[in-house]
């Protein structure tokens, strides 16, 4: 990563509509399954672009939010030989100024709803929606400015933390003494920490104990979107409804053939790359 001002000449570079929510819808569209997105862009030629892209990629669009005035988000990502990345987003505030309301009626046609932390008011209100209907309501637990989690994850049913996140909100790096932190402030959701390369933890509602699952070795050459790719791909597994621990594997592969491939969300794999890599790949899960 450059450590001091200069120029830089990239090897590669690629311009592409994403971020959190649409590479983990992106992630579903790709495994066979149906996603809209809902979110806000501004009325420029940067959010016609993101809604062309993303429709052209499979996403329902139709409840996106354009904002007149607004200026849509962008960022600037530097990738490392090591597939790290380095993120310059630009979020204009007047995006997110005002979230529309949400009926039962538009959210009873999915069979689980996923949101991140980059429009909490948007989000409180599909988490509590969901909730009502006994749909899974799912959180990505990403970095947030302070106080936001601690508002979203009472709504929530799953959340899946990033190691950062996890850490900083329950004050330790220690992912397995994260979870039971978090477990005991947000006990009514399904907690678990993700932590690349490291592997996934979760809390077994059952046992009443932490698991941990290997994460699948990769040849690591773009990290970018892998987070949002296992997000997407947890939820696409817990709207079959398939057991907690298949979920995690399968959230885990996806996110490992991502990081093999440039290009953020387009590394997101299909579903006969997924059954071959799964087919391949039988993880260690211990009790930690």
């Amino acid at each position: 990563m450059p450590a001091g001002q200069g120029k830089i000449l990239p090897y590669d570079m690629l311009q592409i509509a994403e971020g959190m929510a649409s590479s983990a819808a992106y992630a579903v569209v790709r495994l066979g399954g149906k996603a809209s997105l809902w979110g806000a862009v501004g009325d420029d030629e940067t959010g016609k672009r993101i809604i062309a892209d993303l429709s052209l990629a499979g996403i329902d669009m139709s409840g996106m939010q354009i904002v007149q005035g607004a200026r849509s988000a962008i960022s600037t990502i530097l990738v490392d030989d090591g597939g790290e990345r380095l993120i310059v987003p630009f979020y204009d505030p007047e995006l997110h100024r005002s979230a529309k309301h949400i009926s039962t009626t538009e959210i009873a046609i999915f069979d689980a709803v996923l949101v991140d932390v980059r429009w909490p008011e948007l989000a409180l209100k599909v988490l509590e929606t969901a909730r009502s209907l006994g749909k899974p309501a799912i959180l990505d637990g990403d970095v947030a400015a302070d106080g936001v989690i601690e508002r979203l994850g009472p709504a929530a049913s799953h959340i899946v933390f990033s190691h950062p996140a996890a850490g900083k909100l329950a004050g330790t790096e220690d992912c397995a003494a994260a979870i039971g932190v978090l477990k005991q402030r947000f006990p009514l959701a399904f907690i678990s920490v993700t932590a690349g390369e490291t592997g996934a933890y979760w809390h077994d509602d059952v046992n009443g104990c932490v698991m941990h699952m290997t994460a699948r070795p990769a040849k690591t050459v773009d990290t970018l979107a892998a987070g949002d790719i296992f997000h997407g791909a947890f939820a696409f597994a817990v709207a079959q409804q398939l057991q907690i621990e298949d979920a995690i594997r399968i959230s885990s592969a996806a996110a490992a053939l991502k990081c093999q491939v440039f290009g953020g969300r387009t590394g997101a794999p299909n579903s006969d790359q997924l059954a071959a890599c799964l087919a391949q790949w039988t993880p260690q899960i211990s009790r930690v």
